[in-house]
């Protein structure tokens, strides 16, 4: 009995062993196919890939252009192809080394244990030219092809604006679960505006040469090389944003050039209201998600900047008396403690020397008349936001062009509006005030504007492979109350003075060529650095030409010692560059 129920149980054991096999087989073979584990690994591709060899010339994602039609990632450079089966067999290596002007010697070396094909262009030292490229061709040598090839540029430009892409089958599956087409090793979106416009950018099709082969490799020359071409004429598109390549290439160069290590720069064309350059620092590194976030679009402190607030307000309720005057020698709390000496001063010396006593004097009076006075007004000046372009495109009723943009803030918790201490670290931009440098920027721009408030954009429109639009981003308008073109004369004012007041805080900016207005900040972060030393945010904002306003321009170099700041230099220089520019 013992024997037989032994029995039974080996025969339930095989039989079930056998079953799990069959459907492993099952799942390989016919059930999962196209979509094979967690990875989504399509099978039937797989297969086809251990038989082939393949370049990939373009794989028909969007691309992205500055608003000049310049791309701002890619390019089409001449190539040489040579597939790995050519050190195998015997070929005319001298004839190709003819045309190009490279010693066979070099090119054998080059063909020694590759495993892929062989791409050779510009960076590898083989320059060539579209004629080269036809007697390339005109040689009609199995497995060696000059090709045009999309490449990235060397010197890329705007990295977090653009942004990064990665494969993630799962993710894709997800998102796109209607493109079946598309190969799991697809590239998609993982942050800027390749995630925003990730549906717009994916492939319709790749552009490849691909050569049949057997088990070791040697190709079945009985196949001829496939050229396989993307025929649509609508896709790829490309996003044309309204980054000018030269403008941003000034402002990475300038933060490089004075050490910025973190923090950024933002500049917009004050009449349209468009991202010309955007900076985020440190350097975007793929490997660190550390490096990824752009900086730009993150709340901070903004110190002696939210000022500007403080003076709005008080211009709109009438507190500008300008035979007022403040003592600028008490601190913030309306203390003398020593810091400071510098007297009596009006509204106007206050704003141009950022004496903290006037504005926490003022920003007090103003909580008596509205308790949300500060907020709204910030709200008026474009400060808080988000402030990025959005709207409705195709089916997307709140499409955003800078969807990991934040909001700014004022009060952290509302029961510090009624306590004078924290009202009075919060006039001088500090306690729980926090905005975002592109709010910065468009607040400069909207003053430079004469009030009128617009929505911040960076992509202007979208473009069919043809160069036949697609879809064009309109210029809309911020919602909400604005400042009155009075308030915004007056600001432009103070602006203007604490460049051009022998004792303001922006006096070094009076030997450049163009005439700049604006205003400086330093905000505490809290913080501290290895050696126990204070971090601020140091901040310069502002626009120009003050008289006939056409930039505005933030730069803030955060977690830095108030003696290394290089803040406004940084500011000094892009001011000087884009002078250089527009004369």
């Amino acid at each position: 009995m013992n024997v037989k129920r032994r029995l039974i149980f080996v025969g339930i054991f095989f039989i079930l062993t056998f079953s799990i096999i069959l459907y492993r087989l099952a799942a390989i073979q016919l059930i999962q196919t196209e979509s094979f584990s967690a990875k989504g690994v399509n099978l039937v591709q797989e297969s086809v890939n251990q038989r082939t060899q393949e370049v990939v010339i373009d794989d028909g994602r969007g691309r992205f252009i500055d608003r000049n039609g310049d791309s701002l990632r890619n390019q089409v450079e001449p190539s040489l192809v040579l597939f790995p089966f050519l050190k195998e067999v015997s070929w005319p290596v001298e004839k190709l080394s003819e045309a190009i002007n490279v010693s066979s010697n070099e090119l054998k070396r080059r063909l020694q244990n590759i495993k892929e094909p062989l791409v050779l262009s510009s960076k590898d030292g083989v320059n060539l030219s579209s004629e080269d490229l036809a007697k390339i061709n005109k040689l009609e040598i199995p497995g060696v092809f000059g090709i045009y090839r999309q490449s990235p540029i060397d010197e890329t430009v705007g990295e977090h604006i653009i942004g990064i892409t990665g494969e993630n089958a799962k993710l894709l599956r997800k998102k796109y679960p209607d493109r079946q087409d598309l190969s799991y090793k697809t590239q998609i979106g993982i942050t800027g505006l390749e995630k925003t416009f990730d549906e717009f950018l994916l492939p319709d099709a790749q552009t490849k040469l691909l050569y049949h082969v057997d088990g070791d490799g040697n190709p079945l020359f009985g196949v001829n090389v496939k050229y396989i071409a993307d025929s649509n004429p609508f896709y790829p598109i490309s996003v044309k944003t309204t980054i000018d390549k030269n403008l941003q290439s000034i402002a990475e160069d300038v933060l490089h050039k004075q050490k910025v290590d973190k923090g950024g720069v933002v500049l917009l064309d004050i009449e349209s209201n468009e991202v010309l350059a955007m900076v985020s620092k440190p350097e975007l590194n793929r490997s660190d998600d550390r490096t990824l976030m752009n900086y730009m679009l993150q709340p901070l402190f903004p110190g002696s900047i939210f000022k500007t607030v403080i003076s709005a307000a008080a211009i709109e309720y009438g507190l500008n008396d300008a035979a007022r005057e403040f003592n600028c020698s008490l601190n913030l709390y309306g203390e003398n403690d020593g810091g400071q000496d510098d007297g009596m001063l009006s509204l106007a010396k206050s704003f141009a020397k950022s004496c903290n006593y006037t504005f926490t004097t003022l920003a007090g009076e103003l909580m008596e008349k509205d308790i949300n006075t500060l907020e709204d007004t910030a709200d008026k000046l474009g400060l808080l936001g988000p402030v990025g372009w959005q709207g409705k495109v195709f089916h997307y009723q709140h499409f955003k062009q800078l969807p990991e943009e934040k909001a700014g803030r004022i009060w952290g918790d509302e029961k510090d509006k009624n306590v004078p201490k924290a009202i009075d670290q919060t006039a001088i931009g500090q306690k729980n005030v926090k905005v975002t440098p592109l709010g910065v920027a468009n607040m400069m721009a909207t003053i430079a504007r004469g009030g009128h408030k617009q929505q911040v954009k960076i992509v202007e429109n979208i473009l069919y492979k043809n160069g036949t639009n697609m879809f064009s981003f309109t210029s809309n308008s911020l919602k909400g109350e604005k400042i009155s073109p009075y308030t915004a004369s007056k600001l432009q004012e103070l602006l203007r003075l604490v460049v051009a007041d022998s004792g303001g805080t922006g006096r070094r900016f009076q030997t450049l060529p163009i005439d700049v207005a604006g205003k400086s900040g330093t905000a505490q972060t809290g913080k501290k650095n290895a050696k126990g030393q204070d971090l601020y945010n140091k901040w310069f904002a502002g626009y120009f030409p003050s008289s006939q306003p056409k930039y505005a321009l933030v730069v803030v170099e955060m977690d830095t010692t108030s003696d290394e700041a290089g803040t406004n230099a940084a500011f000094y220089d892009i001011v000087n560059e884009i002078s250089k520019t527009v004369r």
